[in-house]
């Protein structure tokens, strides 16, 4: 098994894209940073459109955004790379566009704004992972997904903190952030398309097998589902118990939110360069046991009331933080290394249908479960992810090479999996005479 010691920055940027695409992903992050948090107060402030309208807007526009994911893995199976990553950057260009051209009080426009955001948000993270995948394999690959998720983060901190700081000019503040926003992202697509990069969907890494057949994750991404709600606990589900159960200043909220975005900064590359001595499907399967043990934490975190309870909830989603963490480096990188080179983005975009989904449907399931007390939102989370876990420890069972794939590193004399009926059949693969 491929294992990683050291952190070498050059690598790191050629492995994530080169210089260019480096600048791109960071500029890009920094202009999502400056709309995507304020969209609502944009349609509520700037079109004076009501709340559930502004709601529902958003909610259709990253539902009917997943819609193109078939279409954006199809092209990226015919090789296309950076002009995938481009074009998801040029459709944001569009839905600032259309934002910024939205008479007030016109609630279609708004929606048609959010679809072309959404389109573009659901796009970027299967182009960006594909075209990674095409300069760099193995740990080093999981090592660039890992940094280009830190740098995002980073970025999208930046610009959240610099929006809020003009938010005191109040709509034509909003409407300038906007237009900054579309030349950040018309910016990051010019320098995306110049890297000029394809792929030969027949040639891949030999840790993959380019002429096999499509993996079977389907357990794999019912998991993602679940897991995916790990993301939406520090925005919504802790300042939702913060407020509502602990009575707590919604200082603790933020200091939450903070926390969540310095460790994932600082901490994604190294944890996952350490968690390198292990398979990736171990490393998911350990994210899923501490997310349902901070989920616990929570609750019990919650039972201490007001007090006590606000630092000690705190503390526990430093846990979920972690947990989050070896969730995103491993997940990507898991499915990455079972797809086939030839099916390789239509396999990425099936997961990050999974994400969307699960991204969509968190916000909806938390504010469902809160109102019937504590142990109803982490007792059903804590299950939830438990099984989750117990599922991508005995899904994906596809064939030998990705299988053995699965478990970091290339093809070995020795059949090993974490599936007991891949590592029998495995076994008496190896022990048949030639």
């Amino acid at each position: 098994m491929a294992t990683l010691t050291k952190i070498r920055p050059r690598t790191l940027v050629r492995a994530s894209g080169g210089p260019r695409y480096a600048v791109a992903l960071a500029v890009d992050a920094l202009g999502t940073g400056l709309l995507r948090p304020f969209l609502l107060l944009y349609g509520l402030t700037v079109l004076g459109l009501s709340a559930p309208a502004t709601g529902i807007a958003m909610t259709a526009g990253v539902v009917m955004g997943l819609a193109c994911m078939p279409a954006v893995g199809r092209w990226l199976d015919r090789g296309a790379r950076s002009t995938v990553v481009a074009a998801s950057m040029l459709v944001r260009v569009l839905g600032v566009a259309v934002l910024l051209a939205t008479p007030a009080g016109h609630a279609w426009p708004f929606a048609a704004a959010a679809l072309f955001l959404g389109m573009g948000n659901q796009a970027w993270p299967a182009a960006h992972t594909a075209l990674v995948a095409t300069v760099s394999r193995g740990r080093e690959r999981d090592t660039a997904l890992a940094a280009g998720r830190a740098l995002r983060n980073a970025g999208l901190g930046a610009g959240a903190l610099l929006a809020t700081a003009c938010l005191a000019g109040g709509a034509t503040a909003l409407q300038a952030l906007a237009a900054v926003t579309g030349l950040a992202y018309l910016t990051a697509a010019a320098l995306a398309w110049s890297v000029r990069l394809r792929a030969d969907p027949a040639a891949g890494p030999a840790e993959s097998e380019a002429d096999g057949p499509a993996p079977r994750i389907r357990g794999l991404l019912a998991a993602n589902v679940i897991y995916v709600f790990c993301l939406n606990v520090p925005e919504i589900a802790v300042p939702l118990v913060l407020v509502t159960r602990l009575h707590a200043s919604p200082m603790w909220s933020a200091a939450v939110f903070v926390a969540n975005t310095v460790l994932v900064v600082t901490l994604q590359v190294p944890v996952t360069v350490l968690m390198s001595r292990f398979s990736r499907r171990t490393v998911l399967a350990l994210a899923g046991l501490l997310l349902a043990a901070s989920y616990l934490g929570f609750l019990v975190a919650t039972s201490l009331g007001p007090g006590w309870g606000a630092p000690a909830v705190a503390a526990v989603s430093v846990v979920c933080t972690v947990g989050e963490i070896l969730y995103a480096g491993s997940a990507t990188a898991l499915v990455t290394a079972l797809a086939p080179p030839r099916v390789l983005g239509r396999t990425l975009a099936r997961f990050e249908l999974s994400t969307g989904l699960g991204l969509a449907v968190s916000p909806a399931a938390i504010t469902a479960l809160a109102p019937h007390g504590p142990a109803a939102l982490w007792g059903t989370l804590a299950a939830a992810t438990l099984l989750s876990a117990s599922a991508v420890t005995h899904s994906g069972c596809g064939p030998r090479r990705a299988v053995l794939a699965s478990m970091g590193g290339p093809e070995r004399k020795t059949p090993e999996s974490r599936c007991l009926s891949c590592a029998r059949r495995l076994a008496s693969q190896a022990s048949s005479p030639a």
